[in-house]
């Protein structure tokens, strides 16, 4: 097993579960240096973490310190520049979602990598949170059949502007924020979309953007889906973190409830179970759930790149998830239907 040398860029509010995490991973890989453009926040990070090296200069970083591979935790209109220096400098890169800010930047940023010949993962941790996993194995053994329909919610008041503040500056937000990871969410389960129909709304006063927004879709098998995203949603119990599907196949059904729960129905029999995180030293409620997830997304990447595979949340795979979140956006300003783009259509 290589020991694999990373870096990462951007010591802002979620930098810290990534860098606990690759503490975690510490016997495949070690954090050698951070950047960020606020030299404090990079000296700070690498002295809680005891990393050895920080920066404000990011093409200073990657010559200096030629990593194996750098972490990118930045907000999305920094994206295509640092990953395409890593292009330049032939280091592989996983970048937190969204991957652009829009459809253009996200081709043009998957096209370095591809003509770099380097290795890219979107940080797509919704995917590997702990009852997210276990419902896709199960829905993907075939004991329900094939998708008919699904329900993919994520709602809750929870205040995110606290640790985000900029979210409430954000032109495109709930959708780009967290719908893009309940569309990819979607799309494990219910295959690629052919249609997307999407209305929106903006509830909380002095924000720019959309805090709730509803997608309906038709996949290419026929199944039908619909992912509801909502930051303004006032309920007792709040479940924040937490995503609810409602998955149905021409065999059977599962839901997952609140708090890690599964319920399947099958011809096989019927059974609930819970699928919870793993404790962390460094985790706490209510974000464990995102954070064990974490840990699962960068061992991914890391097995990944020991296999020599592209990883699941690959640069192109997300493509087809940025693709339904800007066709939700297009369905919003014509108010019908739309069919999402296709990488290479752009590029052509």
């Amino acid at each position: 097993m290589t020991l694999r040398r990373g870096a990462l860029v951007g010591c802002g509010f979620f930098a810290r579960n990534h860098l606990n995490a690759w503490r975690e991973l510490g016997d495949r890989a070690r954090i050698v240096a951070v950047c960020d453009v606020d030299r404090e926040k990079a000296a700070v990070a690498a002295a809680d973490f005891g990393i050895p090296a920080f920066y404000d200069d990011f093409e200073r970083m990657l010559e200096a310190e030629k990593p194996d591979f750098v972490d990118i935790v930045t907000t999305a209109p920094s994206h295509r520049k640092l990953v395409e220096a890593c292009a330049r400098h032939g280091v592989a890169a996983i970048v937190q979602k969204p991957l652009a800010p829009d459809w253009a930047d996200c081709c043009a940023l998957v096209d370095a990598m591809d003509k770099a010949g380097r290795p890219l993962m979107v940080h797509e941790n919704f995917r590997f949170q702990a009852p997210l996993l276990r419902a896709a194995e199960i829905a993907r053994s075939g004991v329900l059949g094939e998708p008919t329909w699904g329900r993919f919610a994520f709602r809750t008041g929870y205040d995110i502007y606290k640790g985000q503040p900029y979210l409430a500056e954000v032109e495109r937000f709930v959708l780009l924020d967290i719908g893009v990871h309940v569309l990819d969410v979607a799309r494990v389960f219910m295959g690629e979309a052919e249609s997307v129909y999407c209305l929106s709304q903006a509830i909380k006063s002095g924000i720019k953007g959309e805090d709730q927004a509803t997608v309906m879709m038709r996949h290419a098998n026929g199944a039908v889906s619909v992912s509801e995203c909502s930051y303004a949603s006032r309920q007792e119990p709040d479940l924040f973190p937490q995503t609810l599907i409602h998955f149905e196949g021409t065999k059977g059904s599962i839901r997952v409830e609140a708090d890690c729960r599964l319920v399947v129905t099958s011809p096989e029999g019927n059974f609930t179970e819970i699928a919870a995180p793993k404790p962390l030293s460094w985790g706490g409620e209510p974000w464990l759930l995102i954070q064990d997830s974490v840990v699962s997304t960068q061992r991914h990447w890391l097995d990944s790149l020991d296999a020599g595979s592209a990883p699941a949340t690959s640069g192109h795979d997300n493509l087809n998830t940025f693709a339904l979140v800007e066709a939700a956006y297009k369905s919003i300003e014509t108010g019908g239907p739309v069919q999402p783009e296709t990488f290479g259509a752009v590029l052509a």
